[in-house]
């Protein structure tokens, strides 16, 4: 019975100690959970919808437009507005109708009349008006689709920036510790020798300090970095994260690439597209129109609204060919035009200027990536260097051989050289996401 009670207890205790008990992370799930929380995609897919919705306005143009209208009218007699006998002639025409062997009593005009009539238009041939508004309308939807990949690809290298400043909080925050802990060994190695010099028990006891509000200013980091990536992937804030992609120790060599697209110039391109069919859209709205038109008009009429359909109606029906020719429009087809080239070449220039920044950051970005890989063996091999200086030292100082600030010299130069290796990995990560971001 006793055996089990400490299995029981060993097992309560391995759940409640077990770090795996936290969610693990890995960098493409991070950036997955980040890309389906960004609000920046969200709007990107509202944006491509919209534009699409515009292409459907503008084709709509293309096809047959079919107009239906009804109307019901009671006619007053102005002269006797309560007169319910419908409408009776002046009497200034009774001599004319007499003159046709009319009286002006034997004449009654109804006064409720139904008329309904269905239209029907079907343009034909419009010069360019319809064909180059859609396609412009076809180029904003390219440039909803580029701009969609390229907040893809900046929310992608946020989410990796995201992911790689919380791995290194965490790597600072053990190299803190680690740190600490030396020099409470270093401590408890210069009590244990008997009477400890004043001096050095002073320098190691506020090394100690400084290094626990070291220690404390990590771990708030780490909690910090921690909580905004939680916070942009969709994580609950409460739950702990374990971060499970580690920091290489070797990196390949990265080949120089010529960059021949990005969706950023994409998305310029068919913006110069996008004007430039529009202001031949505007300049087709100076030429004719042809469209088939067709037409059906019933017109029922009676004395009272319960006799109106007593009687068949008068139908009246046609159809034909329209030729619509803008005389005169003051300038403004013209004037619209102009504006839409501006704005192309504007694109265009926007287009030069882009291919040669991009162009260099992505260039910068390799460059930066093959020397900080460059050098990262010699700075691996100055690390391990002066840990060993650091043991030595250690050594030397446990023995009496060496002070307390020689051996802080020696720890801090080990701490700054294990922090600038962390830094130098996290930078040949973010270069290559740099690279991908802009060409991949």
């Amino acid at each position: 019975m006793r055996k089990y009670k400490l299995c029981f207890a060993i097992l309560i205790g391995a759940c409640v100690a077990n770090p795996g008990m936290a969610m693990d992370l890995s960098l493409d799930d991070a950036v997955s959970k980040v890309i389906a929380e960004s609000n920046d995609i969200k709007k990107a897919n509202a944006n491509l919808s919209k534009a699409q919705a515009s292409l459907d306005a503008v084709n709509s143009n293309r096809w047959v437009n079919v107009t239906a209208n009804a109307s019901y009218m009671n006619m007053v007699d102005v002269a006797r507005p309560l007169d319910s006998e419908g409408i009776r002639l002046p009497p200034e025409l009774g001599g004319i109708l007499q003159s046709f062997g009319q009286n002006a009593s034997d004449i009654h005009i109804p006064d409720n009349f139904f008329m309904a009539g269905v239209s029907i238009t079907q343009p034909i041939y419009t010069f360019g008006k319809i064909g180059n508004a859609v396609d412009s309308a076809r180029s904003a939807i390219k440039m909803s689709e580029k701009n969609k990949e390229m907040t893809r690809r900046n929310v992608a290298y946020s989410a990796a920036d995201l992911y790689w400043t919380a791995k290194m909080t965490d790597e600072i925050v053990k190299l803190a510790r680690q740190d600490l802990n030396n020099a409470k060994v270093s401590k408890s190695k210069l009590t244990a020798t008997g009477r400890a010099n004043r001096g050095n028990l002073v320098k190691i006891e506020t090394d100690i300090a400084s290094k626990e509000i070291n220690l404390s200013d990590a771990e708030f980091n780490r909690d910090t970095a921690h909580r905004m990536l939680k916070i942009f992937a969709g994580i609950d804030t409460d739950e702990e994260l374990n971060l499970t992609d580690e920091f290489p120790n070797e990196f390949a060599e990265m080949e120089s690439k010529k960059l021949t697209s990005t969706p950023a110039w994409d998305v310029l391109q068919e913006q110069v597209n996008m004007y430039e069919s529009k202001a031949s859209s505007q300049r087709a709205n100076g030429y004719p129109t042809l469209a088939a038109i067709g037409s059906y008009d019933y017109v029922s009429m009676g004395n009272d609204v319960g006799h109106i359909f007593d009687k068949s109606g008068s139908q009246s029906a046609y159809w034909g060919v329209s030729l619509q020719v803008p005389l005169f429009t003051g300038g403004i087809n013209r004037a619209n035009a102009t504006v839409d080239a501006m704005n192309a070449e504007v694109a265009r220039q926007d287009l030069d200027y882009a291919k040669k920044m991009t162009t260099e950051q992505y260039n910068t970005a390799i460059r930066e990536y093959n020397h900080l890989r460059d050098n990262l063996a010699n700075m691996q091999n100055a690390r391990d260097l002066a840990a060993k200086a650091y043991q030595f030292s250690q050594q030397r100082f446990g023995a009496g051989q060496t002070s307390a600030v020689e051996l802080a010299e020696v720890a801090s130069g080990l701490y700054q050289l294990d922090m600038a290796l962390l830094n130098a990995k996290y930078k040949i990560l973010m270069s290559a996401e740099s690279v991908k971001k802009l060409g991949e």
